[in-house]
């Protein structure tokens, strides 16, 4: 009897995924850390299995009537499936690894550690679900244990209680988004799975299609950290612990992707016009959005969360982008934006991963994540610096970086997209790429700010003085994610056949041979990119003009040296450096009206006289403007209609009862008009 390798990994992955809990909770101490951390990277390996079986083109389904009362549990794997699967299990093993060595896990205490095996279960669980059921049930496992690993870092803490509040708040509103688009599209259809959702999908009306993708669009784009519904990411990844934001950020902000080609493109059938062109839209205002918000921050993590929605702005645009030519009757076009969104998926877990985890070791060696107190990490810490260092490169989508191949792709499907009719795509295709060409500028600016002034200038504080290297695990888990990093910038060709099978999924016709050699050959659009030859020619120029620089000093004969002219000043201090609010100060005044950065100045006048100044404090803070127009309006409304409804709860038992009653007659008249 032959083995179906997907659904044997999937159960294997929810067997160690019961195992690791059980051991979280009855584990001795000595063994916890170790014993939770193994299996939870051996589930990210099982994870990652089935998502390469359903990529190889192995499929499965199954469904368990008895597991959930009603409706059962519906599971359907196939190669869509399988690219977030595989993304999601290589996350799981590379941060169960690092959280070997990082304190005491990747959370703290016996719960926290109890949940990490069930939110990386979660993770797989979600692209696995094969009905709308299924896909609720483990979308809210995985909202539910995330947001207790946020606040598990330090609970005690304002900022992480706040942080923990938006992030319930907004991923709840997002659930309902999801719930009620998802339950209107079933009831439209008259079933719940998957299979039949796709095959009743052309009988509903494009009203109703129309909404529910709206609701979806909310739902799923709020998990991807879509601007405006981003606020809860820059707060909660900053505050989770390190792994555990490095999980969110580099696999479940995936799903939110998921979850619209899914229904997007697959289940829905790609739908109207106007669907994708909004999507690609919110997906280059998150972009830009994103870095311009990276460029300027100071905290190491709130940075790389900017970051994030950033690159999911990207994968936004290339997914719309799609849409847009699945409509207009161009399937190449399609599946070539299509893979390149994809592509730019596994690109961004991978680099986010390495960058998430940086910036972990960084903070559990000095004890800070402040750009502006850090510095003198290159000496004190050189793995750590050279993955980060890695990671940089491909979030700046640099020729070498992991980035790089998948913003070429996106790029050149937009470009020759040019010749798709309609009057919105015509303006809307130029505004996505100029958007696209000024975050890949922006992002070489905010990374080298991090880079440079985080690890390569001076140490700025004696916690940097004091740094050291990351423990064994942790430089395991973050060289893992840098191979994957070095594996998809120069040989991202080996994916084509991959992406093949996962883009048929959702956009059936014909497309652009992706080959599975080295180069990337694009025969139906006459373009050709070569990233491992790129890497090979740009090294090679380095090392002879290295060689050719060292000939010249060899020729010159010998030369005394001498102390730097330096305009007669002392040597180099860290107080004459950069630092990472200086170096942000010009992008800043550039973007002073989309950020309205806020000053305040403190001048404290000595006791005797008010001529004499006794201290001067300066301090500078950028806010998210949406959060602050969008969303603290709305929390100041809510909160002063709370405080007036105490008013209704006066404690009066007659009161109550007339509320009942009133409630009671309003239901009924209702349900009569209604009928």
């Amino acid at each position: 009897m032959s083995v179906n390798l997907p659904g044997t990994a999937l159960a294997v992955a929810a067997g160690l995924s019961a195992g690791a809990a059980a051991a979280a909770l009855c584990a001795p101490d000595r063994i916890r850390v170790r014993l939770v951390g193994t299996l939870s990277a051996l589930l990210g390996a099982a994870g990652a299995v089935a998502g390469g079986a359903a990529l190889a083109g192995h499929t499965y389904a199954a469904r368990l009537p008895d597991l959930f009362a009603l409706s059962g549990v519906t599971l359907q794997v196939d190669a869509l499936s399988g690219v977030f699967l595989a993304i999601a299990g290589a996350v799981v093993s590379a941060t169960s690894i690092y959280g070997i060595g990082y304190a005491s896990g990747p959370g703290r205490g016996r719960w926290a550690q109890a949940l990490w095996p069930l939110f990386a279960f979660s993770l797989l669980l979600v692209p696995a679900a094969g009905s709308v059921s299924t896909l609720l049930v483990a979308w809210e496992l995985m909202a539910l244990c995330s947001l207790l690993l946020v606040v598990s870092g330090d609970p005690a803490s304002g900022r992480v209680r706040e942080a923990g509040v938006w992030y319930a708040v907004m991923t709840h509103l997002g659930l309902v988004a999801i719930l009620t688009g998802l339950l209107w599209l079933g009831a439209a259809a008259h079933t719940e799975t998957f299979a039949g959702l796709r095959i009743a999908a052309a009988g509903i009306s494009p009203a109703v299609r129309g909404g529910v993708f709206v609701l979806l669009l909310i739902g799923f784009g709020s998990k991807a950290g879509m601007a405006p519904l981003h606020a809860w990411l820059p707060r909660a990844h900053p505050e989770a612990p390190s792994p555990v934001s490095a999980l969110m950020s580099a696999a479940m902000v995936n799903l939110g992707i998921y979850g619209l080609v899914r229904f997007g493109l697959d289940l829905m059938g790609a739908g109207s016009r106007w669907w994708w062109l909004t999507t690609m839209t919110l997906g280059a205002l998150s972009a830009v959005y994103g870095i311009v918000q990276a460029a300027v921050a100071n905290d190491l993590k709130r940075l790389l969360a900017y970051s994030t929605v950033e690159n999911l702005g990207l994968v936004l645009v290339g997914v719309g982008a799609a849409g847009v030519f699945q409509d207009s009757g161009h399937p190449a076009l399609a599946v070539l934006a299509l893979a390149a969104a994809l592509l730019h998926t596994a690109a961004h877990a991978a680099f986010k991963t390495v960058l998430f985890l940086g910036a972990g070791s960084v903070l559990h060696a000095t004890g800070t994540r402040d750009l502006d107190e850090l510095g003198g990490l290159r000496t004190r810490m050189p793995v750590t610096t050279g993955v980060f260092a890695l990671g940089a490169l491909g979030a700046a989508a640099l020729p070498g970086g992991a980035a790089f191949p998948s913003e070429w792709l996106l790029l050149q499907s937009l470009i020759h997209g040019l010749a798709v009719p309609g009057t919105l795509v015509v303006v809307v295709l130029p505004v996505t790429v100029g958007a696209i060409a000024l975050s890949a500028g922006l992002a070489v600016a905010t990374f080298v700010k991090a880079l440079g002034t985080g690890f390569l200038a001076k140490a700025r504080s004696r916690a940097a003085e004091q740094a050291h290297e990351a423990r064994g695990s942790m430089r395991t888990g973050m060289g893992l994610a840098a191979a994957a990093c070095a594996a998809l910038a120069v040989l991202p060709g080996a994916a084509g056949p991959a992406l093949a099978r996962a883009t048929a999924c959702a956009v059936p016709g014909g497309g652009p041979r992706v080959s599975a050699g080295v180069a990337r050959q694009l025969t139906a659009l006459g373009s050709t990119l070569w990233p491992l030859m790129l890497v090979a020619v740009t090294l090679g120029a380095l090392v002879l003009l290295r060689a050719g620089l060292a000939l010249v000093s060899r020729r010159a004969g010998q030369r005394a040296t001498a102390p730097l002219w330096d305009c007669g000043a002392p040597p180099l201090t860290a107080r004459m450096e950069y630092t990472a609010t200086s170096f942000a100060e010009p992008l800043q005044r550039v973007f002073d009206d989309v950020l309205a950065p806020e000053s305040d100045l403190d001048v404290t006048p000595h006791a005797e006289s008010a001529y004499l100044v006794e201290r001067i404090a300066y301090s500078r803070a950028v806010p998210d403007r949406v959060e602050h127009r969008l969303y603290n309006p709305v929390v100041h409304t809510v909160r002063r209609a709370g405080l007036a409804a105490r008013a209704l709860a006066d404690g009066s038992v007659h009161r109550y009862l007339g509320y009942g009653f009133g409630s009671v007659v309003i239901l009924l008249l209702v349900l009569a008009a209604a009928r």
